[in-house]
């Protein structure tokens, strides 16, 4: 379907859409690459074809021969000299949320770091609180604490709630795979029907869960038990194996733990 025409060239709804695409994709691309060692490259490159296309211009005979023999290395060194960047990208795309829809690739792998560096906290009797993002984005709850957007690992989980690190009150949001932020803060449960001896800690975690339908873990600093709050409930006295089987059902592509976990105190 023909929108315009400029002159010579006719202008169609595709042209645009193709237009928007392209755009879209440079503006991700460099969102992606934005603040790493790409970026001077980028530009050195930019240089490289800004040169080829005045040799073209005015004629540059050597400049032009030198430029057009090392053309057929140039995909090869810009794969070798991208391959972080490129391996991150990748990465970035495979968790998406498209993609996780219908794979689930990251699942497993948030899954089991999880479990991990809750176990070992748990044995060590460090606190932890850790929120894990479903389908409800949380980014007022992000903004309250300090952003990281680092990759998930039990070791840099453990590093953070380490009594003495600066990060360790408050909780942890992870989401596609990434520690998005640490220190945040969550909305309280006001209920008067949590165990008494139950701390702040587990009061956020169950309000937190109220208030969307993110997965909560608790360690808590006094007993090291581990609890899972999710839709308002809380479960206690889970081990690595049943906190990593509670997990999985939460983030499986058929989530059913809402509805089977057992209810051990409740709000």
């Amino acid at each position: 379907m023909t929108l315009f025409n400029i002159s010579f060239l006719t202008i169609t709804l595709w042209d645009v859409v193709d237009i928007f695409l392209v755009a879209f994709i440079f503006y991700k691309l460099l969102q992606m690459l934005r603040g790493t060692r790409a970026v001077p490259m980028i530009l050195g490159l930019l240089i490289l074809f800004l040169l080829a296309f005045m040799a073209q211009i005015f004629q540059l005979g050597t400049l032009r021969w030198l430029i057009e023999n090392f053309q057929a290395v140039w995909l090869i060194a810009f794969v070798i000299i991208f391959q972080p960047e490129l391996r991150r990208i990748l990465v970035i795309l495979g968790q998406g949320r498209i993609v996780r829809y219908f794979l689930k690739v990251e699942e497993p792998q948030v899954v089991d770091e999880v479990c991990t560096a809750v176990e070992r906290m748990s044995r060590k009797g460090i606190g932890a609180l850790i929120v894990l993002v479903r389908e409800v984005g949380l980014k007022g709850i992000v903004e309250t604490g300090v952003k990281m957007e680092a990759e998930l690992s039990s070791s840099l989980l453990e590093t953070i709630f380490f009594p003495k690190s600066p990060l360790h009150d408050g909780a942890v949001v992870i989401q596609n795979g990434l520690i998005v932020a640490a220190s945040c803060l969550l909305p309280l449960n006001q209920s008067r029907r949590l165990e008494p001896g139950l701390g702040t800690r587990h009061r956020a975690a169950v309000g937190m869960s109220e208030e969307s339908d993110a997965v909560v873990v608790v360690v808590s600093e006094e007993t090291s038990i581990v609890s899972l709050a999710v839709g308002g409930r809380l479960v206690r006295n889970l081990d690595a194996s049943s906190l990593r089987e509670q997990l999985i059902l939460l983030f499986g592509p058929h989530p059913t733990a809402d509805e089977t976990m057992p209810q051990v105190a409740t709000t």
